[in-house]
């Protein structure tokens, strides 16, 4: 092999050793094998093109058709002429793929699943490397500047991949560079020649001009330790010198949030979206956080949010928090900015135990938190009042306690809430120019008519939550371009970070101060009074500042945590003297001249008395002193009965529901059946949901049943009827030939009553007469109306044929 093609051959072979990097991703890595069959047959091209030889132009050019056709071979085959012509499709079906793959790597958690889309992106990436290092250091002759590509693939892999093993990696891609520079060198000094004898051999002949032995094995070694010294100042610089952080050899933490140093530093801008996204996708809902409170029992509380982390920052693509200076815990934290004296609040004393599996370097806490009490690590940032690790700090199996505010404002205290401070409000209103403009004209538009930012936040809201026809979907991607706002209020489908992002962004450009907070609903109760709180948990909402009150929840995302009682504009207010005389809403506050009925007449003296007499019912008015005529008693016998039918119609059509799942087999359909083992899942579904397990469209059939158990506090027989179910309906989902599931209406029936068994006496008497589960008919019927109303109109649209 000549110089020239043990270079080309080097400068493959160091592409894929930082594309191994890459490996830790994906799984399978059956990629890599495509990529360095592609790349060799690049690297081919090139060599027999500059033995052609072309001029460097073109030899770069014939290199990227080659590569072109080769991706359109391998992932456009069927929308490209003759199998392999990049036609104008071709480049569609690339753009088609790619925005899937960008899509995909924001949906999956470390290793994702090898799709198409993800594929291209590796491969496509990989091909497009390998050609920038082949055009510098083959064609170009230049292989130390090959490095930077090399450098750039492997920083994207270090930068999302997690665990100790990155230094596998580095070498990979640090031996490959080494071996480019080696073989550059070998190829350089084969040029030049030698005109004396080798004096070290007696009888030697002189070196020869392309020649590589002898003469040259002083400088190759050379050659090595140079780049061997090189790697090792490289890696053990960093690490010297204070005033840098994050370098190689820093192991990567779960978050890397925390400046270092004993006194303090700086919060970097990581995103939490990615995890909060990861914590909604896992397989299975595992505890992160177990908490008890000794806040006093409140009708009106709905559960404490755990706080982690403020987003403030908004470039019009994704909200990020700022970068801020960090620096001691201090014994209690800083008055919450905004809040006045005029506001209620109550003092919550809340004990925090986080689980092994939950390592995070941003403490959750109650917002806001007036005093902490922790070991470790930890450091304040005001701004955002949060606590942050550093030096490798995390939460993993920690134990806190924390003394925050309850804070009870009232709507009219939101009502009239003055300005807000000018410097507030340019930071927290500022919106990108980027930003589209369907974000705010639809804000002023679901506003129209609001005297005030209250009562616009509030329609913002209720437009997502309600009345707006949005549906919570965790499949949907987060999206971080500048229309993901625009695509989201198109589509309205979206998690928590939609909705969150969505109202906040609003809420900016209708001058209302806003960010998003990261962190977790209150959970799930447990039979001893604690709070369980798992990874599903996590959550993100919007927080609107009002001066007088400070940052105010809103909760837009439906079917997901709760709404705070001043967020309801219809709700009492609890300052409002419960004791005061309300008038009577059937009676006239007219003044009458007819004197008052006396309670003391009787009906001799209603007719004898003339004063008596004018309060006694008029002749023919039907009503006599024996009572109610018989047209009254069954009026109000009817509506009795209608009022008695619509208050137990939730209970009727639960029980027809559960009925028709769970009838005997007949014709291939019932619970033995594949559509009946399906059927007798749902109900088992929706029986866990009346008694206050939401089901997770999400969860897998065998996570939703450990679930199931887990909650609701199953003994074993009724938690082994809660597996059987769910391996038979894995059979019906998976098995090429589902077996028979005999017995599983029995098992539906013995786990129902093992759940009204272990639920308190309240939560059985709703799922009797209340069952949440009938929300699922509404929907239906709201789905089924407007199929209905879409089919009419396109009927009613339809050209009606000339005459």
């Amino acid at each position: 092999m000549s110089g020239r093609g043990r270079l080309a051959f080097c400068a493959a072979l160091a592409t894929l050793a930082a594309a191994c990097a890459l490996l830790p991703l994906v799984e399978p890595a059956a990629w890599l094998i495509q990529a360095a069959v592609l790349i060799g047959v690049q690297a081919g091209v090139g060599a027999a093109a500059r033995r052609v030889p072309l001029a460097r132009p073109l030899t770069v050019l014939a290199q990227a058709l080659t590569s072109l056709l080769l991706l359109t071979v391998v992932f456009a085959r069927s929308a490209a002429p003759a199998g392999f012509l990049p036609a104008p499709g071709v480049f569609t079906h690339f753009s088609a793929l790619f925005e899937q793959g960008v899509q995909d790597v924001s949906r999956y958690a470390i290793p994702a699943p090898l799709t198409d889309g993800i594929r291209l992106m590796l491969i496509g990436g990989v091909l497009l490397i390998g050609l920038l290092v082949d055009t510098v250091a083959v064609t170009y002759r230049s292989a130390a500047p090959a490095g930077l590509p090399l450098l750039a693939l492997y920083s994207v892999a270090a930068g999302l991949s997690e665990g100790g093993a990155r230094w596998l990696w580095f070498l990979c891609a640090a031996g490959g560079y080494l071996l480019l520079l080696l073989a550059e060198g070998r190829e350089r000094l084969s040029q030049w020649g030698r005109v004396f004898a080798d004096r070290t051999r007696p009888g030697a002949a002189p070196h020869q001009p392309g020649s590589v032995a002898g003469p040259a094995a002083a400088p190759v070694r050379t050659g090595r330790r140079i780049g061997v010294l090189a790697l090792g100042v490289s890696l053990l610089v960093p690490t010297a010198l204070p005033s840098l952080s994050g370098g190689l050899l820093d192991e990567l933490g779960t978050g890397g949030g925390a400046g270092r140093g004993q006194g303090g530093g700086t919060v970097s801008a990581v995103n939490p979206v990615v995890a909060l996204k990861n914590s909604l996708d896992q397989p299975q809902d595992r505890t992160a956080l177990v908490y008890r409170t000794d806040g006093e029992d409140d009708s009106e509380d709905e559960g404490l949010y755990l706080r982690i982390v403020a987003l403030d920052r908004f470039d019009g693509a994704q909200w990020k928090p700022s970068e801020r200076r960090i620096g001691e815990i201090p014994d209690r934290l800083p008055a919450p900015r905004g809040l006045g004296p005029d506001v209620r609040t109550s003092t919550v004393r809340t004990t925090i135990q986080a689980s092994d599996a939950y390592a995070q370097d941003w403490l959750p806490m109650p917002f806001p938190a007036d005093r902490v009490r922790l070991e470790g690590k930890w450091r304040f940032e005001p701004e955002g009042r949060t606590l942050v690790g550093y030096d490798k700090q995390t939460t993993r199996g920690l134990r806190y306690t924390v003394e925050s505010l309850r804070v009870r404002p009232t709507a009219e205290q939101l009502r009239n809430a003055p300005d807000p401070p000018p410097a507030l409000e340019r930071e927290y209103t500022a919106v990108p120019g980027t930003l589209p403009d369907v974000v705010p004209r639809t804000a002023r538009q679901i506003t129209r008519g609001a005297a005030n930012d209250y009562e616009r936040a509030v329609r913002l809201q209720d437009w997502f939550a309600v009345e707006g026809g949005f549906s919570y979907d965790t499949e949907v991607e987060a999206g971080t371009g500048v229309n993901a706002i625009a695509d989201f209020l198109r589509q309205k489908e979206g998690f928590c970070v939609h909705f969150s992002f969505a109202m906040a962004s609003m809420a900016r450009t209708l001058g209302i101060p806003a960010r998003v907070a990261v962190g977790f609903t209150p959970g799930t109760a447990r039979g001893d009074g604690a709070m369980e709180v798992g990874f599903q948990d996590a959550h993100a909402w919007p927080e609107l500042y009002f001066e007088g009150v400070g940052w105010t929840r809103f909760e837009p995302t439906p079917t997901r945590g709760s709404t705070p009682p001043y967020a309801r504009p219809d709700a009492p207010d609890p300052d409002r003297d419960s004791g005061e005389v309300l008038p009577d809403r059937g009676g006239s506050d007219e003044p009458t001249v007819a004197p008052s009925p006396s309670h003391e007449c009787t009906a001799q003296q209603k007719r004898s008395d003339p004063e008596c007499g004018l309060a006694a019912p008029l002749p023919g008015s039907g009503s006599s002193e024996e009572g109610p005529s018989a047209a009254t008693v069954a009026g109000i016998g009817a509506a009795s009965l209608l009022l008695l039918a619509l208050l137990l119609l939730p209970m009727l059509l639960r029980m027809r529901r559960r009925s028709r799942r769970l009838r005997s087999p007949s014709r291939g359909t019932g619970p033995e059946s594949a559509e009946g083992v399906l059927a007798a899942w749902q109900e088992l579904l929706d029986t866990g949901w009346d008694y206050g397990i939401v089901p997770e469209d999400s969860a897998t059939p065998r996570t939703a049943a450990e679930r199931l158990a887990r909650v609701g506090e199953l003994q074993p027989p009724e938690a082994e009827a809660v597996q059987r179910i769910a391996l038979a309906v894995e059979q019906v989902l998976y098995a090429p030939e589902p077996q028979p599931a005999p017995g599983i209406t029995r098992d539906v029936q013995r786990v129902r009553s093992g759940l009204r068994a272990a639920a308190p006496r309240t939560l059985r008497v709703r799922a009797l007469l209340l069952p949440p589960s009938t929300g699922r008919l509404l929907r239906a019927a709201g789905h089924r109306g407007r199929v209905l109303r879409a089919r009419w109109t396109r009927v009613l649209r339809r050209p009606r044929p000339a005459e």
